[in-house]
């Protein structure tokens, strides 16, 4: 290696500070009047830009392909630029994200504080995330493998899929006739969170990449972090529980027949369920 490489301390201290920085910027866009779909546009930047560095950064000690860690930040970077544009364009249109006014209204006067912290966590969120990242770029089989070579339709599959049910809502609500409606057309019934479950998907490419079950590169386990972080994040704190509270108020019985009628995250047929049944079920 050369004289000039950086450890992995080094690497990882950096890009977590680096993390936190830019989402205090965005901290302060927010509470000084600006959407709070910038926040997310910056997460997946930042996110993306993390897993670049992450990948293709030269550290002392590391054995790793020529090709690999280039194709791993590769897919980082589409994955990223994807995702943070189709927010931007969003909230330059005037769309804000219905979680942050859910969190406003819950925080009240206490709401800079409680964001601020918020985004740090998010921070944190992104650099472990890049860690999976990193476990794929470093894997030092030589030759590329089917393991990468699945990676990479997996990550194409979820970037494909994310952007049908990203550009399905879109039409949804394009169309007037569907004002005060939920949206249920296409992926959106089969899944109340087809983007989401998408987002989890793209994740496992890494796993895929990392995984070396000849027990030569243990590192490669920790990119299972990655999908199991993403789906807890998504189902289970930031995504669908404060993005359902908002819709349960916005839309009423609509989104409650809705939940019973379509799985929230798995994609899977849609429940026969009468309105009896339907009225009051919740998440």
């Amino acid at each position: 290696m050369q004289g000039d490489d950086v450890t992995f301390a080094v690497l990882f201290v950096g890009v977590g500070i680096g993390l936190c920085i830019v989402m205090s910027i965005a901290w302060a866009i927010v509470v000084r009047g600006g959407r709070s779909g910038w926040v997310d546009a910056t997460w997946s930047f930042a996110t993306g830009a993390a897993g670049i560095a992450m990948a293709l950064v030269p550290l002392s000690g590391w054995q790793q392909s020529a090709t690999r860690p280039v194709i791993v930040a590769l897919l980082a970077a589409i994955w990223s630029i994807r995702l943070g544009l189709h927010i931007a364009v969003r909230t330059l249109r005037g769309g804000d994200d219905p979680r942050y006014a859910q969190l406003r209204g819950e925080w009240g006067t206490d709401f800079a504080r409680r964001l601020f912290w918020f985004l740090q966590a998010q921070a944190g969120a992104a650099l472990l995330l890049a860690l999976s990242i990193f476990v794929a770029a470093r894997n030092p089989v030589p030759h590329l493998q089917i393991g990468d070579w699945l990676g990479i339709a997996i990550l194409v599959i979820a970037i494909l899929g994310e952007g049908l049910a990203d550009r399905q809502l879109a039409r949804f609500r394009d169309n007037p006739a569907n004002r005060g409606k939920v949206c249920d057309a296409g992926l959106w019934g089969l899944s109340r969170h087809p983007n989401y479950f998408f987002e989890w998907f793209g994740w496992l490419a890494y796993v895929a990449i990392a995984l070396d079950f000849t027990g030569a590169y243990a590192w490669g386990w920790l990119a299972v972090s990655g999908p199991l972080f993403m789906y807890w994040l998504l189902v289970h704190v930031s995504g669908i529980p404060p993005l359902e509270a908002h819709m349960l108020k916005s839309r009423g019985e609509k989104f409650r027949a809705y939940q019973a009628r379509v799985n929230a995250f798995w994609p899977g047929p849609s429940r026969h369920t009468s309105p009896q049944t339907s009225k009051g079920r919740a998440l």
